[in-house]
């Protein structure tokens, strides 16, 4: 029954079989030593292609770095991409003369106001941030546009990467396949 929809939820099993709940899950989990676990959410996949560019790209960093491990880390990188919500938290604490109760206080939410942002940065802390506008969509075009914009930032920010072709924009863009505006 599992083996043919792993989907099958617990209380389904113990139904068909005839036993309790908890027995159904006692013999899922202790004797055939299952456990439910959910698909985990990825971007994209990956074709052999892009695996086999990444790998291209990882083994020549690598030796980059074995040569001068520390030149190498001046040269990298990182970026990141991430949701900031509209909220700003207030502290619940508050003074109060002696004999006192606290004054009572509705739950601040998130509001539903939020915008992406993608952080740039290196050894040297943040060089770039981009907030992606409200109605716009990250598709594959926006990045490779969002990488120009950072290429010419960073090479007014970091000096001694200005002429470097290590580890460029190019070839983090090399290393992202393009997407379609319906895989955002």
């Amino acid at each position: 029954m599992i083996f043919t929809d792993r989907r099958t939820e617990v209380h389904k099993v113990s139904e068909d079989v005839g036993v309790s709940y908890g027995t159904a899950l006692n013999i899922l989990h202790d004797n055939l030593g299952m456990k439910k676990l959910s698909a985990r959410w990825v971007p994209r996949l990956l074709t052999v292609d892009n695996k086999r560019m990444r790998l291209s790209v990882a083994k020549q960093c690598l030796e980059l770095f074995k040569r001068n491990p520390q030149e190498f880390l001046r040269q990298v990188v990182t970026v990141h991409e991430t949701w900031i919500h509209h909220y700003t938290p207030e502290t619940k604490e508050q003074w109060t003369s002696p004999g006192k109760r606290a004054l009572k206080k509705t739950k601040t939410v998130p509001s539903a106001g939020k915008v992406m942002a993608t952080v740039f940065w290196d050894t040297q802390g943040v060089t770039f941030i981009d907030y992606l506008e409200k109605g716009k969509t990250m598709t594959g075009q926006y990045y490779a546009d969002l990488l120009e914009r950072f290429d010419v930032e960073l090479k007014k920010k970091r000096l001694h990467l200005a002429k470097k072709k290590c580890c460029s924009t190019t070839t983090m863009h090399r290393l992202t396949p393009p997407q379609s505006p319906q895989s955002n």
